[in-house]
């Protein structure tokens, strides 16, 4: 059976379910904003389409973009509306698409975020930016795992802080070796 709920003008979603995992002290809930959305429930999951200026902020993250797709699993009474939100399954943000985790950034045009594989891929000329060590990336695209703190792409190009200069100093003579160089049997 398939349920639907439209929202229009404004849509507020206080999604709990988004929130990380449970840890010591209870995640702050996770709040989806848009112009509008559209929940389709069956009795195993809710697929929620959020459009127009969507606006995620939960722990630790703020995500913003034009579209946001998010399928989650559910359980609860099959006569409920929503059910329970248990987890989500996938999230797919498209459209002007900007990530902010504490000190890290992520721009592009599409992101896929599938939390059981803790990977993030990153498409449509995607920049990850860290502003703790200043460092930046893209590529296309870009696959971020989470748990492993790895980025793979093609075509990347990292930026990275200036690196110390290991050359010799320019006002000072070679140094002279102190032990006569081996010969090559």
């Amino acid at each position: 059976m398939i349920r639907r709920l439209s929202l229009v003008l404004p849509c507020l979603l206080v999604a709990s379910w988004l929130s990380a995992a449970a840890a010591e002290e209870p995640a702050p809930d996770t709040v989806i904003q848009s112009r509008s959305c559209e929940i389709t429930s069956t009795d195993t999951q809710t697929l929620s389409v959020f459009t127009g200026n969507v606006i995620v902020t939960g722990n630790n993250i703020r995500l913003t973009c034009d579209r946001l797709d998010v399928v989650s699993l559910r359980s609860g009474g099959k006569q409920d509306t929503l059910g329970k939100q248990e987890r989500f399954k996938s999230l797919v943000a498209t459209g002007k698409v900007r990530i902010v985790q504490g000190e890290r950034e992520a721009t592009c045009e599409h992101a896929e975020v599938l939390p059981g594989e803790d990977r993030i891929t990153l498409t449509g000329g995607p920049v990850v930016i860290d502003h703790g060590n200043n460092s930046m990336a893209t590529g296309e695209p870009l696959v971020l795992y989470r748990r492993e703190r790895r980025i793979t792409g093609t075509n990347v190009r990292i930026v990275l802080p200036p690196l110390k200069d290991l050359g010799f100093d320019q006002h000072q003579p070679p140094p002279v070796p102190t032990e006569e160089p081996r010969k090559l049997p």
